[in-house]
């Protein structure tokens, strides 16, 4: 036997799994790096985050990812090398964390790497009758793999693709083991780039579960922020609660197809983005709205798609827990109006179940990974969209 398939056999044998977790979303503020210990597998999972960091971009790397990003046309070259480029950073702030935190490459039994998402496809948007549904993330696993010492897992949503789903979103995977309780309904809600939640009944009952976008969450509001006021995002929603929303700007951000799609669907910045408002403007009659106003409206916006697809699934007084994770959680303009617009509904994070809410998406990939090493596919049922599937291609370090 390869002397590196045995090293993966004997350390996926062990009964605790040392494992990191990395995201980069699509509002590439940076890598989350989540070191977890992980026991069991399948519903005896059982995952503990030891040390979290998010591995900062320079400006520089991130406006390289950018020059691909949710582009149809961009320069092939630098596609390939980013390829490479994304890996190596990402490779680099691994192995910085680990100094930081006193802990040897050698101690850490795997990574599981998202990479960098450059471009999500569902047939939803590309309406192309002789192609599947595609997604795209970069950053390849086999150079983490060797620059890191560490075996890597990576490029997650193809065996989703493959087997009939949409490539996202994943949550549902990791969010059904770390966090279903029985005999409470919980909503588990991410407001990254683009907001979806997970649907966790009491009963835990696998086959009811599911995990589906729902629209924007802060994509809209960050590109704004960073074409118009130069900055990142807008932080405590200091630009957002100077303006006012407006009524015709919101129902036509409204009148898409999207949102009357059926659950569970996917989406991204390949729809929502700054032409999308353009045009909402125009259609509304609004180019002349301040920008405050402009991002009151966005923040409105958010809000009231998230808001719907909770009705939407469980009804217009839906009583559910809803736990939050994601940047969106820090905005308190977007949280009082999901509070106000679902005043049944218990709001809390995924603090009070233990998981940094910043480090979910990350812990998520660690969980993702304990499957595909040690566990067997969780049967969600025969539902379109939902495949029940372990995930991640395999790359050995040496």
């Amino acid at each position: 036997m390869n002397a590196q398939i045995q090293k993966l056999y004997s350390k996926a044998a062990k009964p605790e799994r040392f494992i990191i977790g990395l995201m980069s979303g699509t509002s590439m503020d940076g890598l989350d790096i989540a070191l977890c210990s992980v026991k069991g597998s399948g519903p005896d999972t059982n995952i503990q985050l030891l040390k979290f960091k998010t591995g900062e971009y320079t400006d520089d790397f991130r406006a390289k990812i950018k020059a691909v990003f949710s582009k149809k046309e961009v320069d092939l070259q630098l596609v390939c090398l980013m390829n490479e480029h994304i890996a190596n950073t990402h490779a680099a702030l691994i192995n910085e964390a680990l100094l930081v935190w006193g802990i040897r490459n050698e101690d850490v039994d795997f990574i599981a790497s998202h990479g960098q998402t450059i471009f999500h496809a569902p047939k939803s948007l590309h309406q192309l009758a002789d192609y599947p549904n595609g997604t795209l993330q970069i950053g390849d696993g086999d150079h983490i793999a060797i620059k890191t010492g560490i075996i890597t897992l990576s490029d997650f949503r193809q065996k989703h693709l493959a087997a009939g789903g949409e490539g996202a979103p994943l949550a549902v995977y990791g969010d059904y083991l770390m966090f279903s309780k029985a005999g409470e309904d919980r909503v588990m809600l991410n407001i990254g780039g683009i907001a979806n939640f997970t649907y966790l009944p009491g009963s835990m009952d696998a086959s009811a579960v599911f995990s589906t976008d729902v629209g924007p969450g802060n994509t809209l509001m960050d590109q704004y922020m960073q074409k118009h006021f130069n900055l990142f995002y807008d932080k405590n929603a200091a630009v957002a609660l100077t303006g006012k929303a407006n009524p015709q700007l919101l129902s036509s951000l409204l009148d898409c197809n999207f949102f009357g799609l059926d659950f569970p669907k996917t989406t991204g910045p390949e729809l929502f983005n700054l032409e999308y408002l353009i045009k909402a403007q125009k259609a509304s009659l609004t180019t002349n709205l301040s920008e405050e106003d402009v991002m009151a409206t966005l923040c409105h916006f958010s809000a009231e798609t998230i808001a719907n697809a909770i009705k939407r699934c469980f009804g217009m007084d839906a009583r559910v827990q809803v736990f939050m994770s994601g940047g969106g959680m820090h905005n308190p303009l977007l949280v009082k109006l999901l509070q106000t617009k679902l005043p049944f509904c218990n709001f809390l994070t995924t603090d009070d179940l233990n998981i940094n809410p910043d480090a979910k998406e990350a812990v998520l990939f660690a969980i993702l990974a304990n499957e595909t090493l040690c566990g067997k596919p969780i049967n969600f049922g025969d539902r379109q969209g939902v495949p029940s599937v372990c995930m991640g291609k395999i790359s050995l370090p040496e």
